[in-house]
């Protein structure tokens, strides 16, 4: 039998799929309140445990906000830049290269 029919048939991973670690809006204000910090983005997620070093982050309206605060990550959810905007906060989003 030809090696190509004894090989078992695997799926397709895209190249140029962008992977993303969600990071909650509950998590964003558990950080607020215990770091005392009015600005987040990728480097303070990183000295918290958060995010690792060369990881893009993608935030989600999980969750409640209550805290005015500045976000940058690389992308975000609709709901979640409506909650951040709500309370008064500010989206910047990051370019996310491949």
């Amino acid at each position: 039998m030809p090696l190509q029919r004894r090989l078992p048939i695997v799926g397709f991973k895209s190249p140029n799929r962008v992977a993303y670690k969600p990071i909650n809006l509950d998590t964003l204000q558990q950080l607020a309140d215990k770091a005392q910090v009015t600005v987040i983005n990728p480097e303070v997620l990183h000295q918290h445990g958060l995010l690792s070093k060369h990881v893009k982050c993608k935030i989600l309206g999980n969750g409640a906000l209550t805290a005015k605060l500045e976000i940058t990550a690389h992308a975000f959810s609709a709901s979640a830049t409506a909650a951040i905007e709500k309370v008064g906060g500010k989206v910047n989003t990051l370019q996310a290269y491949a």
